[in-house]
């Protein structure tokens, strides 16, 4: 049984939510970059963010890459992307355990919800996003 704070906080998060997303105009059509220091004030100014973890060696980053600019055109409105440096951002990759790349952290509501590790194909990736919408 859902208690009455919980009530409460799932009203204003809706509310939120429309007062931010309007049309999706507020909302980025491409992946924001992310550092250390920006990445808390992205992942709790939107109902949901997939950050992707990445670095530029990674051959497996740089073929989901494309996904994610797509993901984030389709999905404005919906879902923030932003893509974290894990190469110059060392502190937050260690704080999300990042152990290999490329990682993406899905957060809800401020928290991290789930994780995917390695390049999902593209159908796969929308999939997974999607159930968190």
């Amino acid at each position: 049984m859902e208690s009455e704070v919980e009530r409460i906080k799932k009203r204003k998060m809706e509310e939120l939510l429309k007062k931010i997303s309007g049309d999706g105009e507020k909302w980025p059509s491409k992946p924001v970059k992310v550092t250390d220091s920006s990445i808390d004030e992205l992942i709790n100014k939107y109902p949901i963010v997939v950050v992707d973890c990445w670095a530029p060696w990674c051959g497996p980053c740089r073929f989901i890459a494309p996904v994610v600019e797509q993901l984030a055109k389709e999905m404005k409105g919906k879902v923030v992307f932003a893509k974290l440096n894990t190469d110059e951002n060392r502190a937050t990759a260690s704080k999300y355990g990042i152990m290999s790349i490329p990682t993406l952290l899905l957060f809800r509501n401020g928290k991290l919800a789930d994780r995917s590790i390695g390049a999902l194909p593209p159908d796969m990736l929308r999939d997974w996003v999607e159930r968190y919408l």
